[in-house]
């Protein structure tokens, strides 16, 4: 039986970032790590963005914030030593301000080829995604820059360049942020585990790996005796 996961996350999300590496840290460790499948949502913690922003990232998250220059600066040194700690590199002051709606709307339709054939091309992607904007500094509302990390995700360039601007794509995107509302998520990261167990932020690996230990509990089979003792079987000693 899978182990279902659903994690609400926008790629302009440094946290999102972090939560990722530090759920695939418990994930790693975790013994049924093979039976768990991952379904990425769409989620936007700032929709009135431009698709083109000439302000830096420090700027922008000042005006947006109304908060102190300052002020955004201590909270990205905090962000920028997390994320050192995940392996992550962040570069604030390359950050290109775009927004993130056409990225999502290219993410949705690499889960539709992962549904069609149970491959992991939205996971791929996502990565790219989170490291092209906060590692790299590259833009992510440039279309030429999401065909192109689409299709090194295994999405095909067609497709992609045709979700861009896909009302069906953008229904789909949509419907990711509604469920979001719908289920309480107030910020990003956002995990759901099992369908019900829900984990808030970017929160240490082992809160996360409890998590999902306590998921693998209850969907583990339940062992029935007739009698009330073990029957014969087979084991890696022998057969008793």
């Amino acid at each position: 039986m899978s182990i279902d996961v659903t994690i609400w996350s926008d790629i302009a999300c440094p946290w999102c970032y972090i939560g990722k590496r530090r759920f695939e840290r418990a994930l790693a460790e975790f013994p049924r790590r093979d039976e768990v499948r991952v379904t990425w949502r769409s989620y936007q913690l700032d929709p009135t963005v431009p698709d083109h922003d000439h302000r830096s990232e420090t700027e922008y998250l000042s005006q947006a914030k109304g908060i102190p220059v300052p002020t955004v600066q201590q909270m990205v040194s905090h962000v920028v030593e997390q994320a050192r700690g995940e392996g992550l590199d962040y570069d604030y002051d390359s950050i290109v301000v775009a927004n993130s709606r056409r990225a999502h709307r290219v993410l949705q339709v690499a889960k539709v080829a992962d549904a069609a054939d149970g491959g992991h091309r939205a996971d791929a992607l996502k990565e790219s995604l989170l490291r092209s904007h906060f590692v790299e500094g590259r833009d992510i509302g440039d279309g030429e820059v999401l065909v192109r990390l689409a299709e090194e995700a295994g999405v095909d360039a067609a497709e992609a360049l045709a979700a861009l601007d896909s009302s069906e794509m953008e229904e789909a995107v949509a419907r990711d942020v509604a469920e979001a509302g719908a289920v309480g998520v107030r910020g990003v990261p956002f995990f759901v585990l099992g369908g019900k167990y829900g984990v808030s932020g970017a929160q240490p690996p082992e809160v996360f790996r409890q998590a999902l230990d306590l998921v693998a509990a209850e969907t583990a089979p339940a062992l029935i005796s007739v009698d009330g003792g073990a029957g014969e079987a087979c084991g890696p000693d022998g057969c008793l």
